[in-house]
């Protein structure tokens, strides 16, 4: 039993030495790895090192050229504002992210649109909408040449009253009758219209025609009468 047991702590002896082993490797290989990431530290801080010693060089020297001066305070205060504004700057950053993702997916819609927009120009060029509003800048052009402020001014004094003129005429019964009085005014031949004494007047006061015509001029001049009188 004695002999037994011997070998036994012998064993267990031996295992425990072989488990410390492998956390001695484990731990030495922990620490190269960490000695190995401590180098790399230092060889990029010493690269950086050198990139921003000669970034801060071309700049002092390109600043120099320009003969800017820069104070150290003015300096502190931008940067203590970048770094409050931190925030800021990436929603800033990210709104423009995404309004070139915005522009990038409207981009087919937007060539379409552009594409559309260029046949209905060339539809309105070919049908004579460019030319026409051309040659109305010269009526714009005539209009203020002729008329004086002083003109416009009561134009704009009498707008309503002119646009209610414009809206009376515009009738149905009103353009019938301008009408009616142009077709009879072409018919009329100006240079062969018969002459008529007072004498032949009142010969012809009882036809058909004299008596509607008196009774035109005299129901407008009634009319005429009583608006200006509810005035």
């Amino acid at each position: 039993m004695g002999l037994k047991r011997t070998d036994m702590e012998k064993y267990a002896t031996q295992d425990q030495i072989l488990e410390i082993n492998d956390k001695l490797d484990t731990l030495i290989e922990y620490v190269n790895q960490q000695r190995l990431k401590s180098t790399m530290v230092e060889d990029l801080v010493a690269d950086m090192s050198i990139i921003t010693k000669d970034i801060y060089d071309s700049t002092v020297a390109e600043l120099d050229n320009q003969m800017v001066d820069i104070e150290p305070g003015e300096l502190r205060v931008l940067l203590v504002k970048l770094a409050k504004n931190v925030n800021n700057i990436r929603q800033l950053l990210d709104t423009v992210e995404s309004v070139f993702d915005l522009l990038k997916d409207a981009g087919p819609l937007i060539n379409e649109m552009i594409i559309d927009a260029s046949g209905k120009l060339n539809t309105l060029e070919q049908k004579g909408y460019f030319e026409f509003f051309s040659e109305s800048g010269k009526v714009i052009d005539n209009i203020v040449t002729h008329y004086s402020k002083e003109d416009v001014r009561m134009l704009a004094d009498n707008v309503v009253l002119l646009l209610e003129t414009l809206k009376n005429l515009t009738q149905p019964e009103m353009l019938r009758a301008v009408n009616n009085a142009v077709s009879i005014f072409e018919k009329i031949e100006t240079e062969q219209i018969p002459e008529y004494s007072l004498w032949k007047v009142w010969r012809e006061r009882n036809s058909p025609e004299m008596k509607k015509g008196l009774g035109l001029i005299m129901t407008f001049l009634k009319n005429m009468a009583e608006k200006q009188n509810n005035k």
